[in-house]
C-alpha cells in the first residue's frame, strides 16, 4: 500500500473542496439563510450522496480495468484532459458568486438533508469526476480494485465533509468577504483554474 499516495489523494481532494463550485455556494447561501445547524444537515446529504456515485464508480469502473490494462491509462488520460476542460470553463465564465440573505428559517433538518442528497444523486457530472479523478490514485498493487475506489470514496466524503463543516462555521465571515471584496472573488477564481490544471499534471505523471 502506497500511502504517499492517499495523501496526495487526501491534499488534492481538500483542495478542490476548497475551491468555490455549486457545492460550496449551495452550503454556503444555505447556511446563510437556515443557520448552521441546517446547513450541517445539507452537507450531510450532500456527502452521503458521494456513496452513489462511488458505488457506481467501484464496481462498474473495477471491472472494466481489470479486462483492459491499457484502459487505465486512457482513463487517466481522459481524466487529466477534462480536468482542463474544467479550468478551461471556470476562465471564460463569471466570477460572480450570488450570496443573499434569505428568509424564513421553517425548513426541517431531514428536507435539507433530503435535498442536499438528492442534489448529488441526480448529478452525473459527480460520477464522471470521480471516473476521471479516482484511476490516478490506486494506491496498491494487491487490493482488488473495488476495495481500493471504497476507500478513495471515503476519503474524499471525509475530508470533503471537513471541508463543508469549516465553511458552514465560518459561513458569516465569507459571505461579508464575497459581498464587500469583488477582487477576491477574481483571485478565488484563478485559485481554482489553478488547481484544477496542477491536479491534470498529476495525474498524467502518475505512473
Amino acid at each position: 500500500m502506497n500511502t504517499e499516495i492517499l495523501v496526495s489523494f487526501i491534499f488534492a481532494t481538500a483542495t478542490l473542496a476548497l475551491s468555490p463550485g455549486p457545492d460550496n455556494v449551495f452550503v454556503l447561501v444555505q447556511t446563510i439563510s437556515y443557520g448552521k445547524r441546517k446547513g450541517m444537515a445539507i452537507v450531510s446529504g450532500l456527502i452521503l450522496g458521494c456513496i452513489i456515485h462511488t458505488s457506481i464508480v467501484a464496481f462498474g469502473l473495477s471491472s472494466f480495468i481489470q479486462s483492459s490494462p491499457k484502459l487505465l491509462f486512457s482513463l487517466k488520460l481522459i481524466g487529466a484532459f477534462y480536468l482542463l476542460y474544467l479550468a478551461y470553463t471556470t476562465y471564460i465564465s463569471k466570477h460572480e458568486l450570488d450570496i443573499k440573505k434569505q428568509s424564513g428559517n421553517r425548513t426541517s433538518l431531514f428536507k435539507l438533508f433530503k435535498r442536499g442528497f438528492i442534489m448529488n444523486v441526480i448529478n452525473p457530472k459527480v460520477s464522471l469526476f470521480f471516473v476521471a479523478f479516482f484511476p490516478a490514485f490506486l494506491f496498491s498493487p494487491t487490493l482488488s480494485l473495488t476495495i481500493q475506489f471504497f476507500v478513495l470514496g471515503l476519503l474524499f466524503m471525509g475530508t470533503s465533509f471537513l471541508i463543508f463543516t469549516l465553511l458552514v462555521f465560518c459561513s458569516g465571515y465569507v459571505a461579508s468577504v464575497l459581498r464587500n471584496n469583488k477582487r477576491f472573488e477574481a483571485i478565488i477564481k484563478w485559485c481554482q483554474i489553478v488547481v484544477f490544471v496542477i491536479i491534470s499534471v498529476f495525474i498524467l505523471i502518475t505512473k
